[in-house]
């Protein structure tokens, strides 16, 4: 995995249930509105369920998911199963999560100031993680299907991408973006606080 160090002035915001109105009744609606919001421009999901993994991409106003273009390889977005949903783009992160008491929560971190901000970092690091798949199957509306290995692994992503590879399995060529920013602990050490996804990628090389 590729890392290097960031300079940021990012900054948090943790919501309560009480701003969260209607999320239960539509998480899709609810997901569309706030990547709409906060000015950061907010353009790709990716949610993990009980029952499998969720991309969505945010297209003029609309949020479509990969259950919209390959339901037999995604599953839908529902609360019912729903476990965490981000919402990200290179200047931020909406992150949706059950609290201890089994309330839906967000946390919001934006690489520039936020009013009532509850915490920031002024550094950190990049790291790029190899996403699973090995061969690229085109799908509607600009998304992907990722699969690898003779298992059935896959995975629809919102990107339109036309790789070769034949397959090899050393060859994975989809990567994560990460950020991590790190903050002192009350003894004095320096550790990881919080991470947040930034963008999708490609491994340096392919076209």
């Amino acid at each position: 995995m590729m890392r290097k160090k960031i300079d940021t002035t990012a900054t948090c915001k943790i919501y309560t249930a009480v701003e969260m109105n209607g999320f239960a009744d539509d998480a899709i609606k609810w997901l569309s509105s706030q990547m709409r919001a906060y000015d950061l421009k907010l353009t790709y999901l990716l949610a993990h369920a009980s029952d499998g993994v969720i991309w969505g991409r945010f297209d003029d106003e609309e949020l479509i998911t990969s259950h919209d273009v390959a339901p037999q390889h995604s599953p839908p977005l529902r609360v019912e199963t729903l476990l965490t949903a981000r919402v990200f783009a290179p200047v931020g992160e909406l992150l949706v999560w059950r609290d201890e008491d089994g309330e839906w929560a967000t946390r919001l971190i934006a690489e520039k100031q936020l009013a009532d901000a509850t915490t920031g970092w002024n550094s950190g690091f990049e790291e790029q993680q190899v996403l699973l798949g090995t061969r690229t199957d085109p799908l509607k509306r600009g998304f992907t299907l990722m699969s690898e290995g003779a298992q059935g692994l896959f995975h629809a992503v919102p990107l339109e991408l036309s790789l070769s590879g034949g397959g090899d399995e050393r060859w994975h060529p989809l990567r994560l973006v990460v950020h991590h920013y790190w903050q002192e602990d009350e003894h004095g050490f320096t550790r990881v606080h919080t991470s947040r996804l930034v963008d999708l990628a490609l491994k340096e090389g392919n076209a």
